[in-house]
């Protein structure tokens, strides 16, 4: 990991961040105009990060929707060759620190019930299964487990009673 240094996507990332997520997610692969769309509300309400090898060869992806005290992870994707070595961790480890930063309570996400790994690494960060969204990741019909992380309490809102 230590030759990767991440910084923030650009418009200029995304034939490279399009070409490895058609790679690594061959069924659920987004359009170019779909990232730019996602990179159109950045900083607004997202925050999408690249990680950049020597030689500026992108090996990571993530990104991050941040609104009205929630956020959710919208991608993360590193390059199969590149994986075990860290920057998963470093990635996610990156929205989080934005979604604390935005004054999130909690980071949602969805992940294939068939990924294993990435089950595995959010277990790891606290994430915990919060429910499942059946048939979720079209065509393969594989369900998503949907998982959160609270970052912190919510204040109490409405009335409130004296005792």
């Amino acid at each position: 990991m230590s030759d990767v240094v991440l910084r923030p996507m650009t418009g200029a990332d995304l034939p490279a961040v399009h070409r490895l997520d058609r790679v690594l997610f061959p069924e659920d692969t987004w359009s170019e105009e779909m990232l730019a769309g996602e990179l159109a509300d950045q900083p607004r309400t997202r925050y999408y990060v690249v990680a950049e090898a020597p030689g500026g060869e992108i090996v990571g992806y993530a990104g991050l929707a941040a609104a009205g005290g929630q956020a959710d992870v919208q991608t993360i994707g590193v390059r199969a060759d590149r994986r075990k070595g860290g920057i998963g961790a470093v990635l996610l480890t990156a929205l989080l620190e934005e979604a604390v930063r935005r004054g999130s309570e909690s980071v949602f996400l969805e992940v294939r019930a068939d990924n294993d790994a990435a089950h595995r690494l959010y277990e790891r960060f606290g994430f915990e299964r919060v429910g499942i969204r059946k048939r979720y990741y079209q065509p393969s019909d594989v369900d998503a487990i949907v998982m959160c992380r609270k970052l912190r309490d919510r204040p109490p809102m409405g009335f409130t009673r004296p005792d």
